[in-house]
């Protein structure tokens, strides 16, 4: 069992031996090119699960390229990493015969180990998706079934039609990777509604307002929201955050992989106004696991704490893209203002790119609060010059 650093080049070159030869790859671990005396050609992913090593087979080289294979293997062990065991779920979803079936399958053994939305999923397949077809097979569902049910969802919620083609989509390639269909018929639908990427950025009079108005809410609320728009983080994260992943003394918050909507650990420099927020909250800290922002966290807490706002039109997430618009309007880079968003990078060279930015990421988040000083919200450090961040002219 040689591990090689596989090339397409090589992949095609290799040839059959007397006995049943397996070349792993150097560059994603697992993953293996297993060659038969005949010269068949597969992709299989070796992992272990609870002690025991399992096998997955990802399919034929004539049909996977060694690209797809250490995109899928690189997927597939993460969700090992998460507790999920793919052979075996390939094994059971082998026996799903209805669309029932095949729901019940992805949402168990791929939704909920790799989504933290799978009750979105979950809710679509029983309201739009199973009423019409709970009783049909799998193999009977064709392209136009897929447009007729899509387009009938579309006549009244036409975005809501976009998600269910999305998850039929990702069910049907669910039910391909697992042999239960030849070829998806959800490929390449269109998508019949419109759709706009939400841009809308606070006002300087609008930031005024919305200050005064969470510093009304219970204090913790008033945090949540606060803490928002000067870190720049996501809702969910900041909710999250626990006084063990706060270091108060070095001024860091690291918000773990679990907690992070990515999956990514993340380290997030705090200014001075982000640790006056925590610590004035630190008298209802009991023990490290304990939520920083324990009363805030429940959706229905927030949504009865928004309608209350005086900003009309605002969103939580209105925050955090208010800060990055603006930061980047100052002249703080993309790429600086992306480490600090946590987003991911796809990019060949993010991945030898492992310096942090923590620098960068600290003399942004500072300027940010001192520029939010200057326009009367919270109070300046000491001694700190005002920065101003303005708005990027059109060009």
């Amino acid at each position: 069992m040689p591990t090689v650093n596989l090339t397409a080049r090589l992949v095609a070159s290799i040839k059959p031996s007397k006995a049943r030869t397996e070349y792993f790859d150097s560059a994603m671990p697992g993953l293996a090119l297993r060659v038969t005396p005949t010269g068949a050609k597969s992709w299989t992913v070796l992992y272990r699960h609870r002690g025991r090593l399992r096998r997955l087979t990802l399919g034929s080289e004539s049909v996977v390229t060694l690209a797809a294979a250490r995109d899928r293997a690189r997927d597939e062990l993460h969700g090992v990493t998460k507790g999920a065991d793919p052979a075996t779920v390939k094994q059971d979803g082998r026996k799903a015969e209805t669309i029932a079936d095949l729901a019940d399958t992805y949402i168990e053994r791929w939704a909920k180990p790799r989504k933290r939305s799978w009750k979105a999923d979950d809710n679509l397949l029983r309201k739009k998706i199973l009423p019409a077809w709970k009783q049909r097979a799998i193999r009977d569902i064709t392209r136009q079934d897929v447009i007729r049910l899509v387009d009938g969802v579309a006549e009244t919620a036409p975005i809501v039609a976009n998600r269910v083609a999305a998850l039929l989509s990702k069910m049907f390639a669910f039910a391909l990777d697992r042999d239960l269909v030849t070829a998806s018929p959800a490929v390449r639908i269109p998508r019949p509604g419109t759709e706009q990427a939400r841009d809308r950025v606070l006002t300087e009079d609008e930031l005024r307002a919305l200050w005064k108005a969470f510093s009304a809410l219970e204090p913790p609320m008033a945090a949540f929201y606060k803490l928002r728009l000067v870190t720049a983080q996501r809702g969910g994260e900041v909710a999250s955050m626990r006084w063990r992943d706060v270091d108060l003394e070095s001024a860091w918050w690291t918000i773990p992989s679990a907690s992070s909507k990515n999956k990514l650990a993340h380290r997030v420099p705090l200014s001075q106004t982000a640790l006056d927020l925590i610590t004035a909250l630190q008298h209802d800290k009991s023990k490290p696991e304990d939520f920083v922002l324990e009363g805030a966290r429940g959706k229905r807490q927030q949504a009865e704490a928004a309608a209350m706002l005086p900003v009309k039109d605002f969103r939580g997430h209105d925050l955090r893209r208010t800060a990055a618009s603006l930061m980047v309007g100052s002249g703080v880079s993309r790429l600086t203002v992306s480490k600090i968003l946590n987003h991911v990078e796809r990019s060949v060279t993010a991945v030898y790119d492992r310096h942090s930015y923590d620098a960068e990421k600290r003399a942004a988040l500072d300027g940010w609060a001192l520029s939010l000083a200057s326009i009367g919200i919270a109070k300046k450090p000491k001694g700190a010059a005002v920065v101003r961040f303005r708005r990027r002219s059109a060009r």
